[in-house]
């Protein structure tokens, strides 16, 4: 398996992981979002804190590193927090099809800012994915303005953090990344989370630390995604986590599949492979 294909593997893996954290987000709506974020963060820290002892690593990176560190875990935490306040006051369908929008802001900020290379396959492919995405979500734009704004907010300033993502390819190790984001997130959020606090019952408990297992297994592969393969080239696999989102949906909410939403699918699936094939790529 070559480098890319296994950058590959690994966004398509954080997909299916950040897909399965959301349906446990869901299934405790009735606590606090930054409740939620903090303990969603404080696991992955203390999973990141022992790999790095472990690896006898540095927990926070170098000097040097440090203001890029902290613009990627400053712009991943505003991804959460704008992610998580439009789902909680938006109509779900605009809200995601807006923050699915962050695989095109990462292809356009590494062109940009990486000066990676983008192919002429790769902005056709794009179009076809957020129509696809579109599809899928069956979009209606009737929610506040605000939400909207936010869940916009969310995929661009995603695509900001993934960026540096890319940057700190062999630079900076993908744990130390995580362990400054998930210690930085979990910091900020604390003061919110003390002020709202919900004892959660142990049903609740459960699905926080589920919350937790699958943020810190996304944030892990998508981490190393990043470090295996060009972020224009593999960032759009990130819309595979729309068909595990419908997949999990349906079995575990048991949310009905229509039909439109796997002409959607198909769409998105085929933009991928698109850009697979296109790079001369063999499975």
């Amino acid at each position: 398996m070559t480098q890319k294909q296994k950058g590959i593997l690994y966004m398509i893996l954080s997909a299916f992981s950040f897909a399965a954290m959301q349906v446990a987000v869901r299934l405790t709506k009735e606590i606090p979002t930054m409740e939620q974020i903090f303990m969603r963060n404080l696991f992955i820290l203390f999973a990141a804190f022992f790999i790095i002892r472990r690896k006898k690593g540095s927990l926070f990176g170098e000097r040097s590193y440090q203001p890029l560190l902290f613009g990627r875990s400053f712009f991943g935490f505003l991804g959460l927090i704008t992610l998580f306040y439009a789902s909680s006051h938006g109509a779900q369908g605009d809200v995601t099809i807006l923050n699915k929008l962050s695989p095109v802001f990462v292809t356009l900020f590494a062109v940009l800012f990486l000066k990676e290379k983008m192919s002429p396959i790769q902005v056709p492919a794009l179009i076809l994915s957020v129509l696809g995405a579109s599809i899928v979500f069956r979009p209606s734009f009737e929610s506040d303005p605000l939400p909207l704004v936010m869940a916009l907010l969310s995929a661009v300033t995603s695509g900001i953090a993934y960026t540096f993502l890319g940057y700190f390819k062999d630079k900076v190790d993908g744990m130390t990344v995580i362990m400054h984001f998930s210690t930085f997130s979990a910091v900020c959020s604390l003061p919110f989370m003390l002020r709202g606090f919900v004892m959660p019952d142990p049903v609740q408990f459960a699905f926080l630390i589920l919350i937790g297992v699958f943020g810190s297994l996304g944030q892990a592969f998508i981490t190393y995604a990043y470090r295996f393969a060009p972020a224009s080239e593999i960032s759009i696999y990130n819309y595979s986590g729309i068909l595990f989102s419908l997949l999990l949906g349906f079995v575990v909410l048991g949310e009905t599949v229509k039909i439109s939403s796997i002409i959607g699918g198909v769409l998105v699936a085929a933009a991928s492979l698109m850009v697979y094939f296109y790079n001369g790529r063999k499975i």
